[in-house]
């Protein structure tokens, strides 16, 4: 298999990042903020290539959800730029340092990762997110869309190359391969030497995919089978408040809950309200929740293993907060769970033991996001636990480099 423009433009890439890794942290952040006017200015535009995409699509469900831009989320996307720009610098900042026995000064400083390569299907607003957080990082993005997005994303990029011209850094600091065909993504994830990190954002045929063909370094931006867990010592009140906003707010994204989990002591208190809380969501109910959920779809083991992306719920009865940890421990992907208790020790003993990204106390699972978190923005949220855990921002798309310094020291 040989693709030699996605050969030639990848070296087109890993040459421009040499050039934004030693850029002024002004021009970056100047860079965001252009661009972000500019998806302002080009609002019309912008909204007329994704009308056109949409057009298109034939697909129903989540997919098209995620792929549709619209006002508000163009001005969230603009947003998001802004608020970049105003995270701090993370090149050459020190981590740590400290002087050896021998008088060496050893320290370590933040540098970027090279070429961030990232793979997605629809989500637009992806291809200004990660340009963004490469770009204020130092690093080039190098951005492979899915077909249905291609109008859009094309346009986004031409405005990210403008810019980056614009203020002198090499217009390949952003660039979107054209050909999205599965064989030119299979060669896209196996450009060693030009790609740095690999960032897949999709769903299961994607994640397989990367596993079969990629062989350059990569980041698992995984599943959320995200759970939350109605405790004991809940409020009802900010369980059922939790609960909708974790299924219902936007339910074709991965920090959106797909299980709910009920202690069996306040589950005749809790669970008949759910019918009517979540009005447009089909329940899937274990044999313990039945009982109180007659009506409701039975649920089978598959749907306690699956991210639905859709307005469906799993929900299961459990006897305690050790049944509840052993679900998760079973079923759950390691992104994102939530345990709504008012008991202390609980709590402590669910942070403790839930082994995920990211664990919620009282919270939305749907805070899981690098803008909530203060991040700006976000790149993926990595399910896996080396380089880096949960959302990844621009600090995250940094690693280490170790400066040693002495005054003739020999070994």
């Amino acid at each position: 298999m040989s693709f030699p423009d996605l050969h030639a433009q990848g070296r087109a890439v890993k040459e421009a990042s040499y050039a934004v890794a030693q850029s002024e942290d002004t021009v970056r952040r100047a860079i965001l903020i252009e661009v972000a006017e500019r998806l302002q200015q080009e609002r019309d535009a912008i909204l007329a290539r994704n009308e056109e995409d949409l057009a298109a699509y034939t697909e129903s469900g989540p997919g098209r959800d995620r792929l549709l831009l619209n006002e508000s989320r163009l001005a969230g996307m603009s947003q998001a730029l802004i608020d970049v720009a105003a995270t701090p610098d993370p090149l050459f900042r020190e981590v740590d340092s400290r002087v050896r026995p021998n008088g060496l000064l050893v320290r370590r400083v933040r540098v970027p990762l090279g070429v961030v390569g990232v793979i997605y299907e629809n989500r637009p607003n992806v291809t200004t997110d990660v340009a963004g957080l490469c770009v204020r990082s130092g690093n080039a993005a190098f951005l492979r869309g899915s077909a249905s997005a291609q109008r859009t994303n094309g346009f986004l990029v031409g405005l990210w190359r403008e810019v980056l011209e614009r203020h002198g850094l090499p217009a390949d600091t952003v660039s979107l391969v054209a050909d999205t065909s599965h064989e030119a993504a299979a060669v896209f994830m196996g450009l060693t030497g030009v790609i740095d990190c690999l960032i897949p954002r999709g769903g299961k045929s994607l994640i397989a995919a990367m596993r079969e063909h990629a062989r350059v370094p990569y980041v698992l931006d995984g599943d959320g089978n995200c759970h939350v867990y109605v405790d004991v010592d809940a409020d009802l009140e900010m369980a059922a408040a939790i609960v909708r906003n974790a299924k219902v707010s936007r339910p074709g994204v991965c920090n959106a809950a797909e299980t709910l989990l009920v202690h069996e002591a306040v589950a005749e208190a809790f669970l008949p309200q759910l019918a009517s809380l979540l009005p447009e969501v089909e329940l899937r109910v274990d044999d313990a929740a039945a009982r109180w959920l007659p009506t409701a779809t039975r649920a089978i083991t598959s749907d306690f293993e699956d991210e639905f992306l859709d307005l469906i719920l799993a929900v299961a009865v459990v006897g305690n907060v050790d049944e509840a940890v052993a679900h998760v421990t079973r079923y759950g992907t390691g992104h994102s769970e939530a345990i709504v208790t008012n008991n202390e020790q609980t709590a402590a003993a669910w942070v403790r033991r839930v082994d995920a990204a990211a664990v919620l106390v009282n919270a939305s699972t749907r805070f899981i996001d690098g803008g909530e978190l203060g991040l700006g923005g976000e790149v993926g949220i990595s399910t896996q636990k080396l380089h880096a855990r949960g959302p990844m921002g621009v600090e995250e798309l940094t690693c280490v480099k170790w400066v040693v310094e002495g005054k003739g020291q020999i070994r």
